[in-house]
């Protein structure tokens, strides 16, 4: 009778740490709005009573910006199709660079030599000045989708790399002498051990490549003129009309967008970490 109460206890522990990565604690919604309506409030009163009148151009009351940027038919259409422009190109070079920043981490954590002979030209990668290349990406590759697509790239690559490699390289080597002692190969070490093992550093790191892929893409829109327009340009050409209202409406979203790919990864992060944590229970 004891083994039953207790089984049955057991079970419904269970499904509760199950249920949980679907719960959100209220503290996390609670305090980015609290966070954000004081935001507007200091936004409200440096516009509306710290601004001379004949200045308040520079930075227009929120209610304004809604106004011109999200309700005007004509603004609102134009920002949300250059930023659909910049979301493809961004997503797709996010989904490339993880696959590229993957495949080099995972062949880097298998040979040191391998480490040593291409670690270092990721880090110059990372350190290239992004603003000087991209005419150059421009000049060689043209100025359509597949150029920005590669600046997207060479943008986000490097914290996909490290992460990736550092979670494959993190793995104990109690777990390794295991792997070892039941005679387990190269391909069944990676994929059952190391793999696992560098998920959440890998998700770290996509995390941050998710916006630095946005900031690639709109850096990009800067520089090339031609094909589908995309929200950088729309923001310089907003900057050269003085047009702050729907300049403002373009950055705030494009930061949203960014937000929500952080957010899509850190949740995908807590269920990782919460699957891992009710494997190594069990």
């Amino acid at each position: 009778m004891t083994a039953v109460v207790a089984a049955g206890v057991a079970g419904e522990r269970s499904k509760m740490k199950v249920a949980w990565p679907f719960r959100v604690a209220p503290i996390r919604i609670l305090a980015p709005i609290v966070v954000f309506i004081a935001v507007l409030a200091c936004w409200s009163l440096v516009s509306h009573v710290l601004l001379d009148p004949a200045s308040r151009f520079l930075l227009p009351a929120p209610e304004q910006v809604i106004a011109k940027g999200l309700l005007d038919p004509l603004a609102r259409t134009t920002i949300l199709s250059a930023l659909w422009s910049t979301v493809q190109v961004a997503l797709v070079g996010l989904v490339v660079a993880i696959a590229l920043g993957v495949s080099f981490a995972v062949v880097m954590s298998q040979a040191r030599w391998a480490e040593y002979s291409l670690y270092p030209y990721a880090v110059v990668l990372q350190t290239i000045p992004i603003l000087a290349v991209v005419p150059l990406f421009g000049f060689w590759f043209g100025y359509e989708f597949s150029s920005r697509v590669i600046v997207c790239v060479m943008v986000s690559l490097f914290p996909v790399v490290t992460n990736t490699l550092f979670g494959l390289k993190s793995v104990a080597p109690a777990e390794h002498d295991l792997f070892t002692l039941h005679g387990a190969n190269r391909w069944q070490r990676l994929v059952k051990l190391q793999l696992p093992t560098a998920l959440p550093a890998m998700i770290s790191g996509f995390k941050i490549s998710g916006g630095m892929a946005i900031i690639g893409s709109i850096v990009a829109d800067f520089f090339f003129r031609q094909g589908e327009p995309g929200i950088g340009r729309m923001i310089d050409v907003y900057r050269q009309q003085l047009a702050t209202e729907e300049l403002l409406t373009a950055l705030l979203l494009s930061s949203l967008v960014g937000l929500i790919l952080f957010w899509l990864f850190d949740f995908l992060a807590r269920r990782v970490d919460r699957a891992q944590g009710l494997r190594r229970n069990v």
